[in-house]
């Protein structure tokens, strides 16, 4: 993984165990054999102060990548020689997508604990963008589960805008505002109305609890439960998580209600009011 930068990181990650390997099914790889890459290759745990609600809290971070990218970069490494440590940089950009689990309290031994699967979204998460849920659905997690005392919330790396990317992303938000729902916007542009791929999560998953464990999903989508579930990840519960309503996303929640996710009526009528005063004004 480190033999373009320095072959000794890796050997001293690998001997604190703080680099490990997991195969197609989440289970752990105790060597690599040469010639038999693994799926998954997972870096941590490394300690993650977050403020949460007015305190501050210690989460597990674990990062992990799916192997077929790192063996792609491999593959230029002469370049990257000849370039320099800049070329790096550029490549790990352009060809990883790095995910991310944050792991609290006894995760493994609990019964059931809360999971959520977060889809990377820049425009909620970052900037704070009230056209989606996302980034209250992201504080109201970690604000669950450090209540619950135990969960993980995996954050997947190249989903924004259901996996269409920012670029396309952006588009769609003008096709939205003259008139198509988030998922008409998407099949206009001639994409898939969703296309992420979940199941790194389940194979997470499946490391820290062991296939077949039970979690309760927080979250609303049940293509997400699904995913799990056809990884042998046991969803005992699917928790919705209905925050951040207003009504610049009302119109937003109720396509989305609309493909199956679970969103009360009544959360939607408050900021729908709101959404037509607003107007009248």
């Amino acid at each position: 993984m480190f033999a373009y930068i320095d072959p000794s990181i890796k050997r001293e990650l690998q001997e604190d165990g703080k680099l490990f390997f997991l195969d197609e099914q989440g289970r752990a790889l105790a060597a690599v054999k040469k010639g038999a890459a693994p799926f998954l290759s997972v870096v941590g745990p490394i300690p993650l102060p977050i403020r949460v609600g007015a305190k501050e809290r210690t989460f597990q971070w674990y990062a992990w990548v799916r192997n077929a990218d790192l063996t792609r970069i491999e593959a230029v490494v002469a370049e990257v020689r000849q370039s320099g440590p800049r070329g790096i940089y550029s490549l790990l950009s352009e060809f990883m997508a790095v995910s991310s689990i944050l792991v609290y309290g006894d995760f493994a031994a609990a019964a059931a604990p809360l999971v959520r699967v977060h889809s990377n979204c820049l425009t909620g998460d970052v900037f704070g963008s009230l056209r989606c849920d996302c980034g209250p659905q992201l504080a109201a997690a970690l604000e669950a589960i450090v209540k619950a005392r135990r969960g993980a919330l995996i954050y997947m790396a190249g989903h924004e805008g259901r996996g269409i990317g920012l670029w396309a992303k952006a588009i769609t938000y003008l096709l939205q505002d003259a008139g198509h729902d988030t998922y008409e916007a998407n099949v206009r542009l001639g994409l898939p109305v969703d296309s992420r791929d979940f199941s790194d999560a389940a194979r997470l998953i499946n490391y820290f609890r062991g296939s077949g464990a039970s979690v309760r999903l927080l979250g609303n989508n049940p293509l997400k439960r699904r995913a799990l579930e056809e990884m042998g990840v046991e969803v005992a519960k699917q928790v919705p998580l209905v925050v951040g309503v207003s009504r610049h996303n009302a119109r937003y929640l109720k396509a989305k209600r609309r493909h199956g996710h679970l969103i009360a009526v009544a959360a939607l009528s408050g900021a729908a009011r709101g959404r037509k005063s607003a107007t009248r004004r």
